[in-house]
């Protein structure tokens, strides 16, 4: 079985980031390299929220930012991932704000996805955050999502090349 992933909004956008900023290139790149050549290895899942933030204003990719991820299954938002962004709230693990990064977090745990892909590395990618993450979904009898970027995932791969060439 192949492990989970879920997709947050931050990894669409910026496989479709047109900013030529050095920090934007980068990241676009490290995702599109990520997709095209690890991708295959995991179960790809994303959910409604997603869709909602990739539907709001007006970008210039927004058309094939929503087509990248129309084919990923769709995680369902029900009472009990409500109920565990509350308690995210309540614990001051993630900003108050019930359609936003909690609710990544709830879904991909909820799930029980082995992985939690983005970019947002102020919210969920943070090692500072991730004991606290833990603590909170230790208490809630939730499984803990690695919360990582694509650049780490791949990161593993990298190492085993770097390995067999010893």
């Amino acid at each position: 079985m192949k492990p989970r992933v879920y997709i947050e909004t931050s990894i669409p956008s910026y496989y479709h980031e047109i900013r030529d900023d050095p920090e934007s290139v980068a990241k676009r790149l490290w995702t599109r390299e990520w997709w095209e050549e690890h991708s295959y290895r995991f179960e790809l899942l994303t959910a409604p929220p997603v869709l909602d933030e990739l539907e709001q204003g007006d970008y210039p990719t927004k058309e094939k930012t929503l087509q990248f991820v129309e084919a990923l299954p769709l995680l369902p938002v029900n009472e009990e991932v409500i109920d565990i962004v509350q308690e995210y709230i309540q614990h001051h693990l993630m900003p108050n704000d019930p359609a936003g990064d909690a609710l990544h977090l709830a879904l991909a745990s909820y799930y029980s996805c082995q992985f939690l892909l983005t970019w947002n590395c102020r919210h969920l990618a943070n090692a500072n955050k991730f004991e606290h993450i833990r603590h909170i979904n230790t208490l809630l009898g939730l499984p803990v999502p690695i919360l990582t970027t694509p650049f780490q995932l791949m990161q593993e791969d990298i190492d085993d090349e770097d390995r067999s060439d010893s």
